[in-house]
Formats: C-alpha cells, structure tokens, sequence
C-alpha cells in the first residue's frame, strides 16, 4: 500500500497536487512530441538507405501526366501573355524538331557495324603451320591428296609485360703519355634515382598503376613479379617519390593555370592519415604548420591511431586540369590558401560548407561562391516519397531549368546568358512564388522535404549566380565526379602514411586526372612529362595535358571522345522528344 499516491486532507494540498500532474502530463507530452519527431527522422532515413541499398540510382525524373497540376501561374495563357515568350517556345520547338531530324539522320546514315574479326594489322605476326596426319594427307583410294591452298586463322596472344636492360657503354678517354690530362668521358645522363638505375617507362607505370588504375603498392609487386622482376615495396615507393619531387614544380604551375580560370569547381572528401610518431613542430615559414600541429596534437591527446584528412578537388571550368590539393583537416584554411591567399578573383562553385560560404566576405568580394543545382534537386529528389506534390512541382521546375542550358551548350557565353534571363529568370520566378506559398511554408522543418525547401532557400542567391554569367555553370557536377578517383583508390590503399605522402599523392593524382581529363594514354604521358623535366625542360605549357595531346595525337584515346559524344547526343535526343510529347499532349 505505500505506492499508492496519498489523497491529500485540503483544497490546498488538492491544487497543489493538480498542479504537480499538470507540469508532469506537459512533461511527458514534450517528450512524446519529442520521440515522435525522432522516430519519424528515423524512419525518413531507413527508407533512404533501403532506396540507396535496393533501388535505382538513377535520379532521372519524368513527369507523370496524371499528377495534380497545380495553378501557379504557369498557364499557356499567362505564357503567351508575356512579351516575347511565344517566339521563344516556338524557337524552342523549332530547334526540338531539328535535334530530332539530325538524330535521326545520323542514326540512319551510319551503317551498321559488322562484327569484325579482325586484329589491328600493327602487332607482330607468326606463322605456325598445322600438322596434318598421314589419313589426312593421304586417300585411300586415289593415293597422296594435292595441296590446294591453306585456311589462315589469326588468334591473339599476350604476353607478360617484357622487362628489358638498357646497358649504357661511355667510352672512356685518355692521353697515354700524359695521365696529368686526366680521363674524358661523355656525360652521364640524368636518373630518377641514383645511378639511373630505373628508366622513366618504370616510374610511369607505378604512377599510372596506383592512381590510374588504383593499385596499392603491394599488388604492383606482384604485378611487376609476374615479369620476373621482383622489387620491394621501398624500392617501388621511392622511385614514386623521387617522381614526385620531379614534377613538383610543374604541379604548382598546373595550380596557377587554374587559378587564372573564370570559374572553378571544388570538392573535397576524406582520407585516413594515420598519426605519425613525431609531431611536426610549427615551421613560422609554413602557414599549414600551425594546422598541422594542432590537428595531430589534439589526436594524439585522444589517443587517436589517425585521423580524418581531406582531399581537395579543383577543376577548370574552361582550363582543362584537375588539381589535388591535400589537407589534415577540413578547416576552411584549404581553400583559403588556394583561392584568397594566391590572389585568385573570380568564381568557384561549391556546395553549402560554412568553409565555402565565406569565402565572398573573408576575399572581400573578389571570390565569389555559386551553389550547385544538382546538389538542390538531389534533395528534393530525395524527398519526394515524402511530399509528392511538392516535389513534382519544383522536380518540374528543374527540368524546365535543365532543358534550357541544354540548348544552350553550344552557344557563346554572351548568347547562353541572353537565354537564362530570358526564359530562366522566369522560372526561378515562379519557383520563388511557389516556396512562399502556404504548401510549402506549412512543412514541417524536420521533414525531408522541409529540410530540401530550407536548402534551397538557405543558398537562394547562390543557387541563382550562374544566371549573372554565360561561363558559370547550372552545377557543380564535373567537379564532384572528381571525388570518385579518390574513392576508388581509398577503398584499395586504404590510408595515407605521412604528411609529406599525402602532398605526394595530390600531385601525383593532379598528373594523372588531368591526363584522364584529356582523354591521354596515362602511361605515355606520364612518362613524356618525365623525360622532359629530367633533361632539364621548365617549358611547362608544353607539358600541359591538352597541349602535349595537340603534339602527340597518337596517344589520344579517341574512342573515349566518341563515347561522351554519343552519349550526349543521345540525352539531348531523349530531352527533345521528351519536350516534343510534352507540348503535344498540352494540345
């Protein structure tokens, strides 16, 4: 009986008592409210891994004709209101017919290919000629058969990669009646390594094979091994990094012709770099030094085997190279001392991180950050389970918005940014109308949805930069494709070892993207770039990817040329017919 609550002898004590279950009924309501909200968050995100782990990853969207339409001013009639905006559909029409035609006649007009048989006529060639049995040679009616011709059938071999020496002879001369002239001899070439024991051609295929073909070292052996050369894994590692110190220089050139770009892209994802037995001191002549300190420091205090360094991605828009830079943390010192800290004006696109988002008041102006539609739609994308309506309409908007640069890629800077004030403005306008309208105000924050509509009008201004400018791109994309090559090759080398190795790899990475960038034999490039540094070359422009393509066509991957613009036909094709359906069933 002593659990059960005693009933109070007085008004007093009664509203007293009252007033005790009142605040513990809130109480508990708050904490009810609360787990609802974070069991909703929870099912939100099982939903999204279960989508990412079982459904397509394909983010392509097709408007359903069955879908609530909602008047948001979008009319054919308030279209065919505005001044000049029938031309433009009938342009756009216009132009739909023309993709198609071309697309059509192209398909059409280019003959179907044949499955060939044939080996490319440049390999080497040897004849093995058949043994025939004596029932075969002989008959054993008539006697010994004739010999009328022979059936040649060519079967492609492969063999191991073929290691080779290269023995260098200096003849050596003397006076024999006077030693004191002493011995002249021609002088001696210039290695990689001391003694010049391991050519180029060696260096270029570690390089290519690690962050080409994203090899750890260890697999390289093996790979070198199964040409009867078996090299330790230090001996591989250095001739690495003595290439690396090799094009150091060239790297940082690569760097300054990003810079000089209008735009550039950025990203940056995570790499393991495990904790060093020394802590580097801070070096008053290396402004990442302090950084550095304080990041190992704090891990070491943790007791912390490594910790959470960054990779850093900057693109070219129009300059075609890719440049790594590498980083132990993601403080916004990364992109500072790229962009600010080297006198870079212009714009970079980026995604919504506080280290991006600063960067136009820290530069005073001259830096300024566009934000990456794609990053936008992804989340509405994302959502769309959740406010289905809401998402067909702004998912809509984007297509709109897509459709428009796609007409617009081949067109001059000054010709694009004429069309996206023309016909995007608008949209953005309506876009803007239909997130201040009561729909989409009433969503509730923590929804998926309500976080995309926060996103979006959180980089409102961002997302709209590109409308200022015809170079600027709708997104971010290219850059963030970028990341891929550092996954890749985390998910097989797993971590980097030292600071100094982590500054390796972003050159060596900056060398080998840019070449891929250029659709370049990585290997041959590689290489050349090497050969030409070592004979004491500082013509770096040369040795640009794109450049040393225009010197070397033969080592351009044509094919990979011929596949992205296949491919772009293709989505341009498929966008045409898209919109021509589309206007066709408005009818």
């Amino acid at each position: 009986m002593s659990d059960v609550l005693a009933m109070p002898d007085s008004l007093q004590a009664c509203q007293t008592l009252v007033e005790q279950l009142a605040i513990s009924v809130a109480e508990w309501e708050q904490k009810y409210a609360a787990l609802e909200d974070k069991h909703l968050a929870q099912k939100l995100e099982i939903d999204y891994l279960l989508k990412l782990a079982f459904s397509r990853r394909s983010e392509r969207y097709l408007e359903d004709p069955n879908q609530l339409k909602l008047d948001l001013g979008d009319s054919d009639e308030v279209h065919d209101a505005a001044e000049g905006l029938q031309d433009a559909k009938q342009e756009q029409a216009a132009a739909d017919e023309l993709i198609i035609a071309e697309h059509i006649r192209k398909k059409q007009a280019k003959p179907k290919k044949t499955r060939d048989e044939k080996l490319p006529a440049h390999f080497p060639r040897y004849e093995v000629e058949a043994e025939a049995t004596d029932e075969q040679q002989n008959c054993e009616t008539h006697g010994p058969r004739e010999l009328i011709g022979h059936d040649r059938v060519e079967t492609l071999e492969i063999v191991r990669p073929h290691m080779k020496v290269r023995v260098t002879v200096y003849p050596k001369f003397a006076c024999s009646k006077a030693p004191e002239c002493g011995v002249a001899s021609p002088e001696r070439a210039v290695g990689l390594v001391e003694g010049n024991r391991y050519d180029t051609s060696i260096a270029a295929e570690i390089i290519t094979g690690k962050y080409g073909y994203h090899l750890p070292i260890y697999r390289e052996q093996d790979w070198f091994a199964s040409s009867g050369w078996t090299p330790s894994r230090s001996t591989l590692l250095n001739i690495m990094m003595q290439a690396a110190l090799l094009i150091a220089p060239l790297m940082r050139y690569f760097a300054d012709c990003v810079r000089e770009d209008s735009v550039i892209g950025t990203d940056d994802t995570g790499v393991t770099l495990l904790l060093p037995k020394n802590i580097p001191p801070i070096d008053p002549n290396d402004p990442r030094s302090r950084r550095i300190h304080e990041v190992l420091t704090a891990a070491r205090a943790k007791g912390d085997p490594s910790v959470g360094a960054k990779m850093w991605a900057y693109r070219g828009v129009h300059v075609p190279l890719n440049v790594f830079d590498f980083t132990v943390s993601r403080h916004r010192d990364g992109p500072d001392e790229f962009l600010i800290e080297s006198g870079y004006t212009g714009t970079i696109m980026a995604d919504c991180y506080s280290g991006y988002q600063g960067i136009t008041l820290r530069s005073e102006g001259v830096v300024q950050r566009g934000a990456c539609n794609s990053h936008a739609r992804r989340k509405i994308f994302d959502a769309r389970s959740n406010h289905p309506v809401v998402a067909s309409v702004l998912l809509a908007m984007y297509q709109e918005l897509y459709d428009i640069e796609d007409r617009g890629k081949l067109l001059s800077n000054e010709a694009r940014l004429e069309l996206r004030q023309r016909e995007a403005k608008p949209v953005w306008d309506r876009m803007r109308a239909y997130l201040d309208s009561a729909v989409v105000k009433n969503l509730l924050p923590k929804e998926a949805m309500g976080k995309a509509v926060a996103y979006v009008n959180n980089q409102w201004d961002a997302l709209q930069l590109y409308l200022t400018s015809g170079d600027i791109p709708i997104d971010n994309n290219d850059a963030e494709q970028l990341m891929k090559q550092v996954a890749v090759g985390r998910k097989n080398w797993l971590f980097i070892g030292s600071i100094a190795a982590g500054s390796r790899a972003a050159d060596l990475m900056t060398l080998v993207s840019s070449a891929l960038r250029n659709d370049l034999d990585v290997s041959s490039y590689v290489k050349g770039v090497l050969d030409a540094l070592l004979s004491g070359s500082t013509d770096y422009e040369q040795l640009r990817p794109d450049v040393w393509a225009a010197a070397h066509p033969d080592q351009i991957r044509e094919y990979r040329r011929e596949e992205r613009r296949d491919r772009a036909d293709r989505k341009q094709f498929r966008r045409a017919l898209r919109r021509q359906a589309k206007r066709q069933a408005a009818r």
